[in-house]
């Protein structure tokens, strides 16, 4: 696992289409029982290094129901984006996820993790790439159906700050979704 989080940290590969350079963000150990795979480091994370260290990671964690210890514990939780890298600025917001990481390291990275239990979904970048064609038409039907995802994923909306219509647009998502996705992963991590 070291030698191969050494060659994703050291990654050059889309180099030349990063205008801030590339500063590949991971986390994981082969120890790592709940996989997190969000979309890619925003410009806070691509300085600081630390994966979801913004607001979209308070966020996320407040929906997981861990402290920062508990989220940060490699042994805990694999950090992995569809894009290592931060992608750059866009008209409305960062580009998305460049699509070469992905393919390049995910599957290398799954096979290292022999006691992952569960691997959560944020966003339609890792839906598409790890559900394919049984998504539904759109990401809110897609998390409204989370449990034809279960046991292997749990499907979830990108936690940002951005994101405040679409939760009070649909509510069930924290009444419902949230308990369940708090008790899987309470269950996962004392499992």
């Amino acid at each position: 696992m070291d030698e191969l989080l050494s060659k994703i940290r050291n990654c050059t590969h889309c180099e030349e289409h990063l205008l801030l350079g590339p500063r590949p963000i991971v986390a994981a150990h082969p120890a790592s029982k709940i996989a997190i795979i969000g979309q890619a480091p925003g410009t806070k994370v691509h300085q600081t290094g630390v994966p979801w260290d913004d607001p979209s990671g308070r966020q996320l964690r407040k929906w997981l129901g861990v402290t920062d210890e508990q989220f940060y514990d490699e042994q805990l939780f694999a950090l992995i984006p569809m894009g290592f890298c931060y992608p750059g600025k866009g008209k409305s917001g960062d580009l998305p996820p460049r699509s070469e990481c992905a393919p390049l390291w995910h599957e290398s990275l799954v096979k290292q993790m022999p006691s992952l239990k569960l691997i959560i979904l944020i966003g339609q970048y890792a839906q598409n790439y790890y559900l394919g064609n049984t998504m539904k038409r759109n990401l809110t039907e897609t998390v409204k159906h989370y449990q034809e995802y279960l046991p292997d994923y749990f499907v979830l909306p990108h936690p940002s700050p951005r994101n405040r219509f679409w939760l009070s647009k649909n509510p069930w998502f924290e009444e419902e979704v949230l308990s369940d996705l708090r008790e899987k992963v309470s269950g996962t991590l004392d499992y």
